[in-house]
Protein backbone atom coordinates (compact mmCIF):
# COMPACT_ATOMS: atom_id res chain seq x y z
CA UNK A 1 0.00 0.00 0.00
CA UNK A 2 2.89 2.62 0.94
CA UNK A 3 4.53 1.92 -2.46
CA UNK A 4 1.53 3.45 -4.37
CA UNK A 5 1.04 6.43 -1.77
CA UNK A 6 4.36 7.03 -1.97
CA UNK A 7 4.60 6.56 -5.89
CA UNK A 8 1.39 9.09 -6.20
CA UNK A 9 3.21 11.72 -3.70
CA UNK A 10 6.45 11.72 -6.16
CA UNK A 11 4.54 11.79 -9.35
CA UNK A 12 1.88 14.31 -8.00
CA UNK A 13 4.11 16.68 -6.19
CA UNK A 14 7.73 15.32 -6.53
CA UNK A 15 7.74 14.35 -2.46
CA UNK A 16 11.45 14.19 -1.83
CA UNK A 17 12.70 10.70 -0.82
CA UNK A 18 9.69 9.39 -1.91
CA UNK A 19 11.85 6.94 -4.49
CA UNK A 20 12.98 4.60 -2.07
CA UNK A 21 9.89 2.76 -2.28
CA UNK A 22 10.77 2.28 -5.67
CA UNK A 23 13.43 -0.15 -4.86
CA UNK A 24 12.79 -3.98 -4.13
CA UNK A 25 15.75 -3.96 -2.03
CA UNK A 26 14.95 -1.08 0.27
CA UNK A 27 11.09 -2.44 0.52
CA UNK A 28 12.26 -6.14 1.36
CA UNK A 29 14.79 -4.41 4.22
CA UNK A 30 11.79 -2.69 5.71
CA UNK A 31 9.97 -5.28 5.63
CA UNK A 32 12.61 -7.75 7.75
CA UNK A 33 12.42 -4.72 10.39
CA UNK A 34 8.82 -3.99 10.74
CA UNK A 35 8.23 -8.13 11.21
CA UNK A 36 10.66 -8.49 13.58
CA UNK A 37 8.89 -5.20 15.45
CA UNK A 38 5.39 -7.02 15.30
CA UNK A 39 6.70 -10.12 16.47
CA UNK A 40 8.69 -9.05 19.45
CA UNK A 41 5.90 -6.52 20.66
CA UNK A 42 2.60 -8.13 19.81
CA UNK A 43 4.32 -11.47 20.70
CA UNK A 44 5.05 -10.59 24.40
CA UNK A 45 1.48 -9.31 24.63
CA UNK A 46 -0.05 -12.54 22.73
CA UNK A 47 1.88 -14.87 25.27
CA UNK A 48 0.67 -12.83 28.53
CA UNK A 49 -2.36 -13.16 27.04
CA UNK A 50 -2.62 -16.92 25.65
CA UNK A 51 -1.28 -17.39 29.64
CA UNK A 52 -4.03 -15.82 31.20
CA UNK A 53 -6.91 -17.31 29.56
CA UNK A 54 -5.13 -20.75 29.82
CA UNK A 55 -4.21 -21.64 26.35
CA UNK A 56 -1.65 -24.44 27.00
CA UNK A 57 -0.13 -27.21 24.77
CA UNK A 58 -1.64 -30.60 26.00
CA UNK A 59 1.81 -32.50 26.11
CA UNK A 60 1.79 -36.46 25.61
CA UNK A 61 3.61 -38.88 27.03
CA UNK A 62 6.72 -40.16 25.40
CA UNK A 63 9.17 -40.47 27.95
CA UNK A 64 11.60 -38.02 26.61
CA UNK A 65 13.76 -35.64 28.87
CA UNK A 66 11.94 -32.43 29.59
CA UNK A 67 8.44 -32.67 28.16
CA UNK A 68 7.06 -32.22 31.25
CA UNK A 69 8.54 -29.18 31.67
CA UNK A 70 7.00 -27.69 29.06
CA UNK A 71 3.24 -28.65 30.48
CA UNK A 72 1.01 -25.79 29.89
CA UNK A 73 3.40 -23.83 27.40
CA UNK A 74 1.05 -21.31 25.72
CA UNK A 75 0.23 -22.74 21.98
CA UNK A 76 -1.31 -20.81 19.04
CA UNK A 77 1.78 -18.60 18.43
CA UNK A 78 1.67 -19.35 15.17
CA UNK A 79 -0.60 -16.07 14.65
CA UNK A 80 2.93 -14.30 15.87
CA UNK A 81 4.52 -15.31 12.55
CA UNK A 82 1.15 -14.72 10.80
CA UNK A 83 0.63 -11.38 11.79
CA UNK A 84 4.97 -10.60 11.18
CA UNK A 85 4.09 -11.62 7.51
CA UNK A 86 0.76 -10.30 6.47
CA UNK A 87 1.53 -6.65 7.67
CA UNK A 88 4.43 -5.85 6.53
CA UNK A 89 3.92 -7.57 2.91
CA UNK A 90 0.01 -5.54 2.67
CA UNK A 91 2.25 -2.40 3.44
CA UNK A 92 5.33 -2.65 1.33
CA UNK A 93 4.71 -4.67 -1.70
CA UNK A 94 3.01 -4.12 -4.86
CA UNK A 95 -0.56 -5.88 -3.37
CA UNK A 96 -1.82 -6.13 -6.93
CA UNK A 97 0.96 -8.05 -7.88
CA UNK A 98 0.07 -12.31 -8.90
CA UNK A 99 2.97 -13.81 -7.07
CA UNK A 100 2.36 -12.03 -3.82
CA UNK A 101 -1.31 -12.87 -4.00
CA UNK A 102 -0.76 -16.54 -4.01
CA UNK A 103 1.70 -16.17 -1.28
CA UNK A 104 -0.94 -13.83 0.85
CA UNK A 105 -3.42 -16.43 0.20
CA UNK A 106 -1.36 -19.76 1.12
CA UNK A 107 -0.52 -18.06 4.49
CA UNK A 108 -4.14 -16.97 5.54
CA UNK A 109 -5.20 -20.56 3.98
CA UNK A 110 -3.40 -23.35 5.83
CA UNK A 111 -2.85 -20.26 8.87
CA UNK A 112 -6.67 -20.89 9.23
CA UNK A 113 -6.78 -24.96 8.89
CA UNK A 114 -3.90 -24.78 11.19
CA UNK A 115 -6.17 -22.47 13.45
CA UNK A 116 -8.91 -24.52 13.70
CA UNK A 117 -7.07 -27.86 14.35
CA UNK A 118 -5.66 -25.82 17.62
CA UNK A 119 -8.69 -24.21 18.82
CA UNK A 120 -10.36 -28.17 18.97
CA UNK A 121 -7.50 -29.33 20.98
CA UNK A 122 -7.10 -26.18 23.29
CA UNK A 123 -10.86 -25.27 23.10
CA UNK A 124 -12.82 -28.46 22.88
CA UNK A 125 -10.66 -30.33 24.21
CA UNK A 126 -9.88 -33.14 21.87
CA UNK A 127 -6.60 -33.96 21.68
CA UNK A 128 -6.75 -35.34 18.18
CA UNK A 129 -7.64 -31.81 16.91
CA UNK A 130 -9.20 -31.56 13.46
CA UNK A 131 -9.41 -34.77 11.24
CA UNK A 132 -6.46 -35.39 9.27
CA UNK A 133 -8.92 -35.68 6.21
CA UNK A 134 -10.21 -32.07 6.54
CA UNK A 135 -6.06 -31.14 6.96
CA UNK A 136 -5.24 -32.84 3.51
CA UNK A 137 -8.26 -31.95 1.69
CA UNK A 138 -6.97 -28.06 2.61
CA UNK A 139 -3.96 -28.73 1.68
CA UNK A 140 -5.26 -30.25 -1.74
CA UNK A 141 -7.70 -27.52 -2.15
CA UNK A 142 -4.28 -24.58 -1.96
CA UNK A 143 -2.82 -26.78 -4.24
CA UNK A 144 -5.08 -26.14 -7.01
CA UNK A 145 -5.82 -23.22 -6.39
CA UNK A 146 -1.83 -22.42 -6.55
CA UNK A 147 -1.63 -24.63 -9.47
CA UNK A 148 -4.37 -23.17 -11.61
CA UNK A 149 -3.00 -19.62 -10.93
CA UNK A 150 0.58 -20.80 -12.18
CA UNK A 151 -0.64 -22.67 -15.36
CA UNK A 152 -3.52 -20.41 -16.27
CA UNK A 153 -2.85 -16.99 -15.43
CA UNK A 154 -2.02 -14.45 -18.16
CA UNK A 155 0.73 -12.57 -15.63
CA UNK A 156 2.48 -15.80 -14.58
CA UNK A 157 4.99 -15.81 -17.39
CA UNK A 158 8.76 -16.09 -17.89
CA UNK A 159 10.96 -14.62 -20.56
CA UNK A 160 12.31 -16.23 -23.73
CA UNK A 161 14.86 -14.82 -26.20
CA UNK A 162 13.75 -15.52 -29.97
CA UNK A 163 16.68 -16.92 -31.84
CA UNK A 164 16.54 -17.70 -35.74
CA UNK A 165 17.26 -21.22 -35.02
CA UNK A 166 14.86 -22.12 -32.08
CA UNK A 167 10.91 -22.10 -32.06
CA UNK A 168 9.54 -19.88 -30.02
CA UNK A 169 7.17 -21.99 -28.45
CA UNK A 170 8.45 -25.52 -27.82
CA UNK A 171 5.24 -27.44 -26.94
CA UNK A 172 1.30 -27.16 -27.50
CA UNK A 173 0.98 -26.17 -24.06
CA UNK A 174 2.54 -23.05 -24.24
CA UNK A 175 1.60 -19.56 -25.42
CA UNK A 176 2.70 -16.58 -25.92
CA UNK A 177 2.04 -13.22 -23.70
CA UNK A 178 2.62 -10.35 -25.43
CA UNK A 179 4.45 -8.57 -28.29
CA UNK A 180 8.35 -9.31 -28.43
CA UNK A 181 10.66 -6.51 -27.28
CA UNK A 182 14.57 -5.87 -27.15
CA UNK A 183 17.14 -5.16 -24.83
CA UNK A 184 20.59 -4.15 -24.65
CA UNK A 185 23.03 -6.81 -22.94
CA UNK A 186 26.34 -5.38 -20.74
CA UNK A 187 28.05 -5.79 -24.24
CA UNK A 188 25.92 -3.63 -25.80
CA UNK A 189 24.78 -6.54 -28.16
CA UNK A 190 20.74 -6.20 -29.22
CA UNK A 191 18.83 -9.55 -28.27
CA UNK A 192 14.67 -10.28 -28.74
CA UNK A 193 12.65 -11.55 -26.16
CA UNK A 194 9.05 -12.39 -25.62
CA UNK A 195 6.99 -13.57 -22.53
CA UNK A 196 5.88 -17.55 -22.68
CA UNK A 197 3.08 -19.04 -20.39
CA UNK A 198 5.14 -21.95 -19.80
CA UNK A 199 4.52 -25.00 -17.67
CA UNK A 200 8.69 -25.06 -16.97
CA UNK A 201 10.77 -25.35 -13.87
CA UNK A 202 14.55 -25.51 -13.28
CA UNK A 203 16.76 -28.78 -13.49
CA UNK A 204 19.77 -27.67 -10.79
CA UNK A 205 23.76 -28.51 -11.96
CA UNK A 206 22.48 -29.10 -15.66
CA UNK A 207 23.56 -26.57 -18.22
CA UNK A 208 20.20 -27.15 -20.08
CA UNK A 209 18.39 -26.06 -16.95
CA UNK A 210 14.81 -25.50 -18.40
CA UNK A 211 12.47 -28.60 -18.12
CA UNK A 212 8.92 -28.52 -19.13
CA UNK A 213 6.23 -30.64 -17.95
CA UNK A 214 4.85 -31.46 -21.09
CA UNK A 215 7.60 -33.56 -21.65
CA UNK A 216 6.51 -35.53 -19.50
CA UNK A 217 3.39 -35.55 -20.55
CA UNK A 218 4.31 -36.10 -24.25
CA UNK A 219 5.67 -40.10 -22.76
CA UNK A 220 1.64 -40.53 -23.46
CA UNK A 221 2.14 -38.98 -26.72
CA UNK A 222 2.29 -35.72 -29.15
CA UNK A 223 -1.99 -35.28 -28.98
CA UNK A 224 -2.48 -35.34 -25.06
CA UNK A 225 0.59 -32.58 -24.48
CA UNK A 226 -2.18 -30.01 -24.56
CA UNK A 227 -4.70 -31.25 -21.77
CA UNK A 228 -2.04 -33.71 -19.72
CA UNK A 229 0.71 -30.94 -19.22
CA UNK A 230 -2.01 -28.96 -17.16
CA UNK A 231 -3.19 -32.33 -14.84
CA UNK A 232 0.55 -33.18 -14.33
CA UNK A 233 1.42 -29.88 -13.03
CA UNK A 234 -1.25 -29.32 -11.12
CA UNK A 235 -0.98 -33.02 -9.46
CA UNK A 236 2.99 -31.99 -8.80
CA UNK A 237 1.87 -28.93 -7.00
CA UNK A 238 -0.41 -30.14 -4.41
CA UNK A 239 1.67 -33.24 -3.93
CA UNK A 240 4.57 -30.42 -3.01
CA UNK A 241 2.26 -28.55 -0.58
CA UNK A 242 0.59 -31.49 1.16
CA UNK A 243 4.15 -33.39 1.59
CA UNK A 244 6.08 -29.98 2.79
CA UNK A 245 3.21 -28.24 4.98
CA UNK A 246 3.14 -31.59 6.47
CA UNK A 247 6.65 -31.99 6.81
CA UNK A 248 7.25 -28.33 8.35
CA UNK A 249 4.09 -29.76 11.37
CA UNK A 250 6.27 -32.99 11.78
CA UNK A 251 9.38 -31.03 12.67
CA UNK A 252 7.75 -29.08 14.78
CA UNK A 253 8.68 -31.23 17.72
CA UNK A 254 11.04 -29.74 20.02
CA UNK A 255 11.77 -25.53 20.60
CA UNK A 256 12.93 -23.44 17.50
CA UNK A 257 13.99 -26.32 15.29
CA UNK A 258 10.94 -25.69 12.72
CA UNK A 259 11.29 -21.98 12.71
CA UNK A 260 14.52 -21.91 12.25
CA UNK A 261 14.74 -24.68 9.32
CA UNK A 262 11.55 -22.34 7.62
CA UNK A 263 14.00 -19.14 8.25
CA UNK A 264 16.89 -20.73 6.41
CA UNK A 265 14.92 -22.79 3.66
CA UNK A 266 13.16 -19.25 3.44
CA UNK A 267 16.50 -16.86 2.49
CA UNK A 268 17.03 -19.27 0.13
CA UNK A 269 13.98 -19.05 -2.15
CA UNK A 270 14.29 -15.02 -1.28
CA UNK A 271 17.93 -15.46 -3.29
CA UNK A 272 16.06 -17.14 -5.90
CA UNK A 273 13.10 -14.98 -5.88
CA UNK A 274 15.32 -11.20 -6.79
CA UNK A 275 17.84 -12.95 -9.06
CA UNK A 276 15.26 -14.55 -10.98
CA UNK A 277 12.75 -11.42 -11.14
CA UNK A 278 16.30 -9.17 -12.18
CA UNK A 279 16.99 -9.27 -15.61
CA UNK A 280 20.79 -7.93 -15.43
CA UNK A 281 21.16 -10.97 -12.38
CA UNK A 282 19.24 -13.45 -14.34
CA UNK A 283 21.70 -13.13 -17.59
CA UNK A 284 24.83 -13.28 -16.03
CA UNK A 285 23.73 -16.62 -13.75
CA UNK A 286 22.15 -17.83 -16.86
CA UNK A 287 18.49 -18.94 -15.06
CA UNK A 288 15.35 -18.61 -15.93
CA UNK A 289 14.18 -14.91 -16.25
CA UNK A 290 10.27 -14.44 -14.29
CA UNK A 291 9.30 -10.67 -14.59
CA UNK A 292 7.89 -9.13 -11.82
CA UNK A 293 8.79 -11.86 -9.81
CA UNK A 294 11.59 -9.89 -7.50
CA UNK A 295 8.50 -8.20 -5.82
CA UNK A 296 8.27 -11.38 -3.82
CA UNK A 297 11.23 -10.68 -1.90
CA UNK A 298 9.36 -8.22 0.14
CA UNK A 299 7.13 -10.82 1.07
CA UNK A 300 10.20 -13.14 2.08
CA UNK A 301 11.86 -10.77 3.80
CA UNK A 302 8.74 -10.42 6.05
CA UNK A 303 8.41 -14.46 6.51
CA UNK A 304 12.23 -14.36 7.51
CA UNK A 305 12.14 -11.44 10.01
CA UNK A 306 8.95 -12.85 11.44
CA UNK A 307 10.07 -16.09 12.09
CA UNK A 308 13.64 -14.54 13.98
CA UNK A 309 11.43 -12.81 15.94
CA UNK A 310 9.43 -15.69 17.10
CA UNK A 311 12.47 -17.46 17.78
CA UNK A 312 13.07 -14.54 20.33
CA UNK A 313 9.86 -16.66 22.36
CA UNK A 314 10.11 -20.35 20.61
CA UNK A 315 13.81 -20.83 21.09
CA UNK A 316 14.82 -23.03 24.24
CA UNK A 317 13.06 -22.89 26.38
CA UNK A 318 10.17 -22.32 24.55
CA UNK A 319 7.80 -19.59 25.83
CA UNK A 320 5.47 -20.21 22.96
CA UNK A 321 4.52 -23.07 20.68
CA UNK A 322 3.30 -21.97 17.17
CA UNK A 323 1.06 -25.01 16.90
CA UNK A 324 -0.53 -26.34 13.99
CA UNK A 325 -1.47 -22.79 12.98
CA UNK A 326 2.10 -22.06 12.37
CA UNK A 327 3.30 -25.30 11.27
CA UNK A 328 0.86 -25.97 9.00
CA UNK A 329 1.46 -22.15 7.07
CA UNK A 330 5.28 -22.35 7.26
CA UNK A 331 5.35 -25.37 5.03
CA UNK A 332 2.60 -24.02 2.94
CA UNK A 333 4.41 -20.86 2.21
CA UNK A 334 7.68 -22.74 1.72
CA UNK A 335 5.90 -25.29 -0.58
CA UNK A 336 4.23 -22.36 -2.69
CA UNK A 337 7.70 -20.04 -2.74
CA UNK A 338 9.20 -23.22 -4.31
CA UNK A 339 6.81 -23.55 -6.43
CA UNK A 340 6.44 -19.93 -7.76
CA UNK A 341 10.20 -19.30 -8.26
CA UNK A 342 10.40 -22.51 -10.53
CA UNK A 343 12.46 -24.41 -8.22
CA UNK A 344 10.87 -27.12 -7.13
CA UNK A 345 13.18 -29.55 -7.73
CA UNK A 346 16.25 -28.09 -5.98
CA UNK A 347 12.73 -29.25 -2.88
CA UNK A 348 14.95 -32.20 -1.93
CA UNK A 349 17.78 -30.59 -1.14
CA UNK A 350 16.23 -27.18 0.49
CA UNK A 351 13.54 -29.02 2.69
CA UNK A 352 16.00 -31.92 2.75
CA UNK A 353 15.31 -31.69 7.04
CA UNK A 354 11.47 -31.69 6.38
CA UNK A 355 11.82 -34.54 4.14
CA UNK A 356 14.01 -36.29 6.48
CA UNK A 357 11.79 -36.36 9.06
CA UNK A 358 8.63 -36.80 7.14
CA UNK A 359 10.43 -40.09 5.57
CA UNK A 360 11.37 -41.13 9.45
CA UNK A 361 7.73 -41.37 10.44
CA UNK A 362 6.38 -43.23 6.88
CA UNK A 363 10.01 -45.93 7.38
CA UNK A 364 9.14 -46.35 11.35
CA UNK A 365 5.09 -46.62 10.63
CA UNK A 366 5.80 -49.04 7.99
CA UNK A 367 8.08 -51.32 9.31
CA UNK A 368 6.67 -51.58 12.48
CA UNK A 369 3.16 -52.97 10.59
CA UNK A 370 5.43 -55.26 8.11
CA UNK A 371 7.03 -56.78 11.27
CA UNK A 372 3.91 -57.06 13.22
CA UNK A 373 2.31 -59.01 10.29
CA UNK A 374 5.02 -61.39 9.52
CA UNK A 375 6.62 -61.57 13.14
CA UNK A 376 3.51 -60.53 15.17
CA UNK A 377 5.35 -58.14 16.85
CA UNK A 378 5.98 -54.76 15.72
CA UNK A 379 10.10 -53.33 15.60
CA UNK A 380 10.88 -50.31 14.92
CA UNK A 381 14.14 -48.53 13.13
CA UNK A 382 14.26 -45.58 15.13
CA UNK A 383 14.49 -45.54 19.05
CA UNK A 384 11.18 -42.63 18.08
CA UNK A 385 10.44 -40.82 15.13
CA UNK A 386 9.93 -38.00 14.09
CA UNK A 387 13.83 -38.17 13.46
CA UNK A 388 14.70 -35.21 16.73
CA UNK A 389 13.15 -37.52 19.26
CA UNK A 390 15.05 -40.60 17.86
CA UNK A 391 18.26 -38.13 18.63
CA UNK A 392 16.12 -37.16 21.67
CA UNK A 393 16.34 -41.26 22.94
CA UNK A 394 19.95 -41.27 22.51
CA UNK A 395 19.96 -38.41 25.01
CA UNK A 396 21.06 -35.59 23.01
CA UNK A 397 20.11 -31.98 24.54
CA UNK A 398 17.21 -30.05 22.37
CA UNK A 399 19.54 -27.51 21.64
CA UNK A 400 22.37 -29.67 20.37
CA UNK A 401 19.64 -31.17 17.82
CA UNK A 402 17.98 -28.14 16.83
CA UNK A 403 21.77 -26.51 15.83
CA UNK A 404 23.23 -29.06 14.14
CA UNK A 405 19.58 -29.40 12.31
CA UNK A 406 20.17 -25.62 11.16
CA UNK A 407 24.04 -25.95 10.04
CA UNK A 408 22.87 -29.01 7.99
CA UNK A 409 20.04 -26.83 6.39
CA UNK A 410 22.62 -24.02 5.89
CA UNK A 411 24.90 -26.18 4.69
CA UNK A 412 21.94 -27.46 1.95
CA UNK A 413 21.04 -24.48 1.07
CA UNK A 414 24.60 -23.18 0.15
CA UNK A 415 24.77 -26.18 -1.71
CA UNK A 416 21.63 -24.67 -3.45
CA UNK A 417 22.81 -21.06 -4.51
CA UNK A 418 26.15 -22.20 -5.67
CA UNK A 419 24.27 -24.08 -8.05
CA UNK A 420 23.14 -20.73 -9.32
CA UNK A 421 26.32 -20.65 -11.12
CA UNK A 422 26.85 -24.06 -12.23
CA UNK A 423 24.14 -24.15 -14.55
Amino acid sequence: MLYYLFKYLRDEFGLSGAGLFQYITFRAGMAVVLSLVITLIFGKRLIRYLQHKQIGETIRDLGLQGEETKRGTPTMGGLIIIAGILLPTLLFARVGNVYILMMVLSTVWLGLIGFLDDYIKVFKKNKEGLAGRFKILGQVGLGIIIGFTMYYNQHVVTTREIRPDQPILYNKSETIAGEPYTRLDEQGNLHTYVQVQAAVTTVPFSKNHELSYAKIASIFGEKAVGWLTPTIYILFVILIITAISNGVNITDGIDGLATGTSAIAGMAFGIFAYVSGNYVFAGYLNIMHIPNLGELSIFVGAFVGACIGFLWYNSYPAQVFMGDTGSLALGGIIASLAIIVRKELLIPIICGIFIVENLSVMIQVSYFKYTKKKYGEGRRIFKMSPLHHHYQKLGYHESKIVTRFWIIGIILVVLCVVSLKTQ
